[in-house]
């Protein structure tokens, strides 16, 4: 009798392996929904805070104010004193639109202040611009001096 060797896997194995990276997914899935909620919030954070840096850089580039205004929960909007009066009003010069939500679906945020920074870069008021979803919370701070942080 000739007895033949085989190669490969029999069904049963397959099965098996399939049944235990089932196993391992359904274990991993509640992990990998905080981590995601979290890598948002510090997305969201990190693009609050760089739109206000912007703002602040545009400020000193073009020789006026600029503010950024916080319009909702999700929304803000970046205005420049184009009349030159010393006062940023809404609806004033380039309007540059930002929403969190486009690309931060469950991150939403609340500000103390609307920042108005001026020529030499500082900022006429202390601004804090707290964000927050599942994951807990972000806070990004505007100094007097322009400068930008986030913690939390």
């Amino acid at each position: 009798m000739t007895y033949y060797r085989t190669r490969g896997f029999t069904l049963i194995e397959l099965m098996v392996v399939i049944a235990i990276m089932a196993i391992m997914a359904a274990i991993a899935a509640p992990n990998f929904k905080s981590f995601m909620a979290q890598r948002r919030l510090n997305g969201a954070a990190r693009q609050v805070m760089s739109d206000l840096m912007a703002a602040r850089m545009k400020a000193v580039t073009i020789n006026q104010k600029v503010k950024v205004s916080f319009t909702g929960n999700h929304a803000y909007e970046i205005w420049n004193d184009a009349n030159s009066n010393g006062t940023v009003a809404d609806n004033e010069g380039d309007d540059v639109a930002k929403d969190i939500q486009v690309d931060y679906h469950d991150v939403t945020f609340s500000s103390t202040a609307n920042p108005v920074f001026d020529p030499r870069g500082t900022a006429a008021a202390l601004a804090t611009v707290t964000l927050t979803n599942s994951a807990g919370s972000k806070t990004v701070s505007v100094a007097i001096t322009g400068r930008v942080v986030i913690s939390g």
